[in-house]
């Protein structure tokens, strides 16, 4: 199975990338996960980026706040698909990272979930994955099956306490 590449602007961004880890190794999915910036290490994201498909990922999630170029750059530098997750920061509620991690030209698609959406950003790249993978693509049907049955325990609990 090919792996996910996690890549975050910033430690600061760990508690989201928390969740898409968590996420990855519910369903038996490899990762690795890095720290670099857009910006602060601009070589070393374009290295990881260009060597990705080489080195056996098959999708990239990248998380930033604020200004949030690092989707953009990391998706610069190669062709497998790239998440982008907008992180919350003190300023702009996220708004800010939302819109840069979207506005992405025509040529250089990101992918982007929820502020903070993590386990979404992991979901989608299993999903990615399991179109080459009838067994993960059982495994995120399952879960979805698990999700639904959830929610109807909780319809039942509803309708008995009303």
């Amino acid at each position: 199975m090919k792996k996910v590449g996690i890549v975050m602007g910033s430690d600061s961004d760990l508690p989201v990338i928390q969740k898409a880890v968590d996420m990855l190794k519910s369903l038996e999915i490899p990762y690795e996960v890095h720290v670099y910036s857009a910006h602060r290490t601009p070589v070393e994201a374009a290295a990881f980026s260009a060597n990705a498909r080489a080195n056996g990922f098959g999708v990239i999630i990248a998380a930033a706040g604020m200004a949030a170029h690092l989707a953009g750059a990391i998706a610069a530098n190669t062709t497998l698909p790239v998440i982008g997750i907008p992180c919350k920061s003190v300023y702009l509620d996220g708004i800010d990272a939302l819109l840069s991690t979207v506005q992405m030209p025509t040529g250089i698609p990101v992918a982007t979930v929820a502020i903070n959406g993590g386990a979404n950003a992991a979901l989608l790249s299993a999903q990615i994955l399991a179109l080459e993978d009838e067994a993960l693509a059982e495994k995120l049907a399952a879960k979805r099956a698990q999700d639904a049955a959830k929610v109807l325990e909780k319809d039942a609990g509803i309708a008995e306490r009303l």
